[in-house]
């Protein structure tokens, strides 16, 4: 009878037990859904993609090059290189010295001349009074008519030979000046193939000038691009140190290459840019504004060959991973060219951490929106 009793009370026991597990089981328990609901992976701030008018920009590379180059060259030859001045990189100014050639023969033909030229005037003074003379007695018959013209012929003759010997002596100071090497313009001395003591003809080169320090920059473009081109257009230039320099468009090509369709744009940097003739340099052309959809560069993410953002989801705790496409970037900001709308709030910063349905915490920021620059 006892042994019946006990096992009554573990009975009653165990029944008391199951039904109070299964009241727990079935009852809404919130600590129980606290426990299943993921805790949150990152506190991070909303952004929302705005709206930038950011210039219109086509891309571009080329050499630098001299603006022009003049070309000094012996005026007169067979005349020996007696001083040189200036070499290359010397900033020189029009009709500054540059060189000599051997000027004592050609100062003796001037001064053999200047006496030709004495006497021939001499000899015209002469004719001159005879024709005097023979105008005073003209009407005495003293004089035939035949003399009378002849004073006058030699009279005219010696005009002429006075007249040629003088343009002769012009000449020779002429050839005399040529001996001093004069620079044609202001500018910069890019190449020196004068050397001391040589022997030049005439027409051999002597000097190369960068004119006036003149640098541009021949970007070369497609055919599509070209027909946007406008003279006066803004260009950033990337020089080889990092330094980035501003210039403008002079000219457009008329012409394109047949060889590989490509022309060239020629565009004016400021003189003193620290930038040298034959480098290679990058840049752009601006073409005017154009709207575009950016967002700050830190809510972008790079994985795996994609780009992606982070968009918080309606339920304000999870987000989703979007793959979008980038174009420029500008002052800490991206164009996002396309797989965006300007309603989608994005993770600002952070998202690297981040994989799609991961559980966030949302931190209000005092501006959801990027500032524009």
């Amino acid at each position: 009878m006892k042994v019946f009793r006990h096992r009554k009370l573990i009975l009653v026991a165990l029944v008391s037990g199951l039904a109070a597990t299964a009241c727990w089981l079935l009852r809404p328990n919130a600590t129980l859904a606290a426990v299943s609901a993921p805790a949150p992976l990152l506190t991070i701030t909303p952004v929302n993609a705005i709206y930038q008018d950011w210039p219109d920009t086509i891309q571009a590379d080329g050499n630098l090059a001299a603006w022009q180059e003049a070309v000094i060259s012996a005026e007169t030859g067979s005349l020996r290189i007696t001083r040189l001045l200036v070499d290359v990189g010397s900033v020189v100014k029009h009709g500054q010295l540059l060189a000599e050639l051997a000027s004592a023969s050609a100062t003796v033909d001037v001064h053999k001349q200047q006496a030709a030229v004495a006497q021939a005037r001499a000899t015209l003074d002469g004719a001159q009074a005879d024709v005097r003379r023979a105008a005073m007695v003209a009407g005495g018959g003293v004089l035939s008519a035949q003399k009378i013209d002849e004073y006058r012929i030699t009279e005219a003759t010696d005009r002429a030979s006075l007249e040629f010997a003088e343009a002769d002596l012009q000449s020779k100071r002429i050839v005399l000046a040529q001996t001093r090497i004069l620079a044609v313009d202001d500018g910069i001395i890019s190449s020196r193939s004068a050397l001391l003591g040589n022997v030049v003809s005439a027409g051999t080169e002597l000097f190369r000038i960068v004119r006036q320090a003149r640098i541009e920059w021949q970007a070369e473009v497609s055919a599509q691009q070209l027909t946007r081109i406008r003279t006066g257009q803004l260009a950033h230039v990337l020089l080889p140190g990092g330094k980035t320099v501003e210039g403008k468009v002079r000219l457009a090509a008329p012409t394109i290459s047949t060889s590989s369709g490509r022309a060239i744009v020629y565009v004016s940097l400021p003189a003193g840019s620290a930038v040298q003739s034959g480098m290679f340099a990058s840049g752009s052309i601006e073409l005017g504004k154009q709207r575009v959809l950016t967002l700050p560069e830190s809510a972008v993410v790079l994985r795996d060959g994609r780009t992606d953002v982070y968009v918080l989801n309606a339920d304000q705790t999870t987000v989703a991973r979007r793959t979008v496409v980038t174009g420029r970037r500008q002052g800490g900001a991206v164009e996002i060219a396309s797989g965006l709308d300007v309603t989608s709030s994005v993770v600002r910063s952070g998202a690297a951490f981040l994989s799609d349905g991961a559980a966030v915490k949302v931190m209000p920021a005092t501006q959801n929106k990027q500032d524009a620059t």
